[in-house]
């Protein structure tokens, strides 16, 4: 009989097996084993059920007690688990706070570094005093590894407490681990100072001369990672002058032959920012033949890698064009190319394309042109009329490489083709007229928008030449009500045109369109322009030809080209997600740059960024509340008192005579804008007043019918809002080019409300329509809903009830922001909040930090949504850190945002 075989070595897919019921049970009596290979293999299992997701919380006591080994395998997990479960248990971890310690000094520089790496990864504000000094041992140790370790581990050290990091001095230790004799620990200080530059907004890394020398002679030896850590901090240096510029180059051109992409993208984004400083041809030249062949190189790559190539390839040649000139034909498509790939490399090509290729370049867009990629194909027969629109003298040879494939008679290579010849149209005027007798042949297969509207656009600027202009357009008039906008735009004005040009022939055509345009469309952009004809046609025929017959500007092909202070920011970012993008960092990334100085103190006062899950939301965080003393308050459910009485938690409400509250306020918003309203602007708002909630509404009539009376109909929506009365009866009437306003009162009602699905967020919009009754016409439109409209007078909490849900409610439910405030006095901000039911529970300093106070609030929905809210506040700084915690954590966005504007 065959032996059962064994589990090979190294493998513990064994432990991801399903728990079964009572392992628990089990595990806690292992992990309480004598034996060291069960009490392995237990912690294993325990971390194999962390890392698919479960729960083992419940035995971190039993997972501590095995962290007293000599086992490195056991410690590493053990400490692995801690780091996942710290922040749940912040008491329970300052017991391994001594392990820690004693780990951090003993002999084996692997135990040093996996002691400071973790106490670093633990985002526990109480172990930062304790981690100080054996970081600061680990940043001195004797071994490289030790110290490479303990660098990174002061940037993680600075997410949570940077002021502690500025009076260690652990930002000059860093700056001497980049003098150290181990490339490695010099790359990991320039990224830890690179990060804590990119977080605090201070330049913190100041690259001197001598910086610079140890930089470029580690660049040689460290690892690939290393040297993109250097290569980046290097491309945020501005040398002395060229000649600087051209010694770094030399330097750093040899890491454009690096194995590793990254390497190369970092050290091309290098070369282009220093090349503004040269001023030599030859030079530049140089270094335009060597950045070629490593950007030519990346193509080979896999295709996530040629995309992320091609979109940095798209800046650079924007840039400098040169570089790639000679090269257009690696960026030819290959049948196996991702259809991403191909739509990049297309682009690529059309700012590549010059006179010398064109021909190449064509040639190889017509047999694009036949592949079963619809999208593919019609970017290419674009490309074509971009090639023509680019280079004047190649116009004719893609014109007519654009009517071979119109003879193709595939549909969408025909629509296509009719549309870029418009365009070829606007930019050589009277010189490819031939190619229209073609394209009328071909009306039949015209079904998209785009290409009826090109070819009406053609037919009517060139109806002297067509014959038959009238009978043509005649077939597009059939269907006229049915068609897009933009094809009636287009009938509309190609009809005056041809009227202008042969009144005789087409004066009842021109009659029936207007007609239709002025008064059987509810377009009102069609409308106006149908007037306006009539209009001229009516009383100066002469006026009219002036206005549709006038010349049209010469077009340009502008694609994808961005403006030049842009491409140099982006450029600047290559190797980034902004140089992918195409957008600059700030646009799609948050960073934590809001800081105020206070006016009797030089030193910066710093609030994190909402989205880093170090931040939080006060210097204790929000179990705090149970240290605080009690006493002296009664205990009831009434709002907060005013004025120096005594608060529920015994501490000072306030009242040190600030301003009285100011009451609530209404900020409207363009809902719409008039093109669906037959004119009719409207400005929209909402607020709550004596209890009352109103939508209030701006309107503006730009029509030509007064407004007499209204009907409005809001949809269901996360708010449960109905109006009260549905009849807007406006006396006097809104005359044409009046202004006038209505309040119309909101209820909250339960049947009008859309529950929202678990783990998403409230839609923040209410949809409502309007109908006006003086012509039956209905216009839509979404407002944002301000949630303190519904803030309810019977919000605040009494002490016993605010301490025990702050308590009940996960940390993963708080959301925080940081707010510019108009004043930084507290009493005004708590006087606005009172004025729109934004209740104040407590207020008391923060314990160790000078200046600091913290205002606990409470608020409630008239939907029965609770929310908690902490605010801190720093003495002479007019801004605050919120937090916001609740059980409904569909509206706790909302709720910040609604606490955000009532402070400011």
């Amino acid at each position: 009989m065959p032996s059962k075989p064994k589990t090979a070595g190294g493998s513990d897919s064994r432990f991801f097996t399903t728990q079964k019921k009572g392992e628990t049970h089990e595990l806690r009596t292992d992990l309480h084993s004598t034996d060291r290979s069960t009490k392995v293999d237990a912690v294993k299992k325990v971390i194999a059920s962390m890392t698919v997701g479960k729960d083992v919380s419940m035995l971190f006591t039993d997972v501590l007690n095995c962290i007293q080994t000599d086992n490195i395998e056991l410690k590493k997990l053990v400490y692995l688990y801690l780091i996942n479960y710290a922040k749940s248990q912040p008491e329970l971890t300052l017991l391994a706070v001594n392990t820690f310690v004693k780990d951090a000094n003993d002999p084996n520089p692997l135990i040093r570094a996996l002691a400071v790496r973790t106490m670093g990864c633990i985002r526990v504000e109480k172990i930062t005093e304790y981690l100080c000094e054996p970081l600061s041992r680990s940043l001195r140790d004797e071994d490289p590894y030790v110290r490479k370790t303990a660098a990174v581990c002061v940037a993680k050290l600075y997410d949570i407490a940077p002021e502690l990091v500025e009076d260690r001095g652990f930002l000059e230790i860093l700056h001497d681990l980049i003098s150290d004799a181990n490339p490695s620990v010099v790359a990991n200080g320039v990224a830890a100072l690179s990060e804590i530059a990119e977080t605090s907004g201070k330049d913190v890394m100041k690259i001197s001369t001598s910086v610079l020398q140890k930089l470029l002679a580690a660049l040689n030896e460290c690892t690939e990672w290393g040297q993109v850590f250097i290569l980046d901090s290097l491309s945020k240096y501005t040398p002395a002058d060229g000649r600087e510029a051209e010694g770094i180059i030399e330097r750093v051109t040899p890491r454009l032959q690096h194995a590793n992409s990254a390497v190369v993208m970092s050290a091309v984004k290098v070369i282009l920012n220093y090349m503004n400083m040269i001023t030599t041809e030859d030079t530049l030249r140089t270094l335009t033949r060597k950045l070629a062949p490593p950007l030519v190189t990346l193509l080979n790559s896999e295709p996530e890698t040629q995309y992320v190539a091609l979109r940095n390839i798209n800046l650079i040649v924007q840039k400098r064009p040169q570089i790639l000139e000679n090269a257009i034909h690696f960026f030819f498509c290959k049948y196996n190319d991702p259809i991403y790939v191909k739509m990049e490399k297309l682009e690529v090509i059309i700012k590549l394309v010059g006179e010398r290729n064109v021909e190449q370049v064509l040639l190889e867009l017509k047999e694009y042109a036949t592949e079963v990629d619809v999208d593919f194909v019609r970017k290419s027969v674009s490309s074509i009329g971009r090639c023509a629109i680019k280079l004047e003298r190649a116009a004719e040879r893609c014109i007519s490489v654009l009517l071979e494939l119109i003879q193709s008679k595939v549909n969408y290579v025909v629509q296509e083709a009719v549309v870029v010849i418009k365009d070829i149209f606007r930019r050589y005027p009277n010189k490819y007229e031939s190619v229209i007798a073609t394209l009328c042949e071909n009306l039949e297969t015209l079904d998209e928008p785009e290409a009826k509207a090109s070819m009406i656009w053609i037919i009517g600027e060139y109806a002297e030449r067509i014959d038959n202009a009238d009978e043509l357009l005649e077939t597009f008039l059939e269907t006229f009500e049915e068609e897009d906008p933009s094809v009636q735009l287009q009938l509309l004005t190609a009809t005056v045109k041809c009227f202008l040009k042969a009144p005789e022939e087409t004066q009842e055509m021109v009659q029936r369109v207007l007609d239709m345009a002025t008064e059987e469309s509810d377009n009102p952009d069609l409308r106006d322009r149908g007037f306006v004809y009539w209009r001229l046609l009516s009383t100066d025929p002469e006026a009219a030809k002036a206005v549709v017959l006038s010349e049209k500007p010469v077009i340009e092909d502008d694609t994808s080209k961005l403006e030049p202070e842009l491409l140099d920011t982006l450029i600047s970012q290559i190797a980034t997600l902004s140089s992918i993008y195409h957008k600059p960092p700030e646009v799609f990334v948050t960073r934590a740059n809001i800081r105020s100085v206070a006016e009797d103190d030089d030193e910066e006062y710093e609030y994190e960024d909402e989205n880093d899950v170090g931040v939080q939301p006060s210097a204790d965080g929000p179990v705090d509340l149970l240290d605080m003393g009690g006493g002296g308050g009664e205990q009831n459910g009434s709002a907060p008192q005013q004025n120096g009485d005594v608060d529920l938690f015994g501490l000072d409400t306030g009242g040190g005579g600030g301003a009285p509250a100011a009451g609530p306020t209404c900020v409207k918003t363009q809902v719409c804008d008039g093109s669906q309203s037959g004119g009719i602007i409207v400005n929209c708002g909402f607020m709550q007043l004596n209890g009352k909630v109103s939508m209030e509404l701006d309107l503006q009539n730009n029509g030509q019918i007064p407004v007499t009376t209204l009907a409005i109909q809001l949809n269901k929506s996360a708010f449960g809002l109905a109006p009260t009365n549905q009849q807007l009866a406006f006396n006097p009437p809104i005359q044409a080019g009046a202004s006038g306003s209505y309040s119309i009162g909101l209820t909250v009602t339960p049947n009008m409300m859309v529950p929202v699905a678990a783990g998403a967020a409230a839609p923040p919009t209410v949809q409502a329509a309007i109908k006006n009754m003086a012509n039956n016409s209905v216009f839509y439109f979404a407002a944002n809903f301000t949630l303190e409209s519904i803030f309810s007078p019977d919000g605040a909490l009494d002490r016993t009830a605010f301490i025990n849900t702050w308590k009940s409610i996960d940390d993963t439910k708080e959301v925080y922001s940081t707010v510019q405030l108009a004043t930084s006095n507290i009493e005004t901000i708590i006087q606005k909040f009172a004025a729109t039911n934004i209740f104040q529970i407590a207020r008391r300093p923060v314990p160790n930090q000078p200046g600091q106070e913290v205002v606990y609030f409470s608020c409630k929905t008239m939907t029965q949504h609770s929310f908690l809210a902490e605010l801190t506040f720093k003495e002479g700084v007019s801004a605050c850190k919120i937090c916001v915690k609740s059980e409904a954590t569909a509206y706790a966005s909302l709720a910040k945002e609604a606490l955000e504007r009532c402070a400011k």
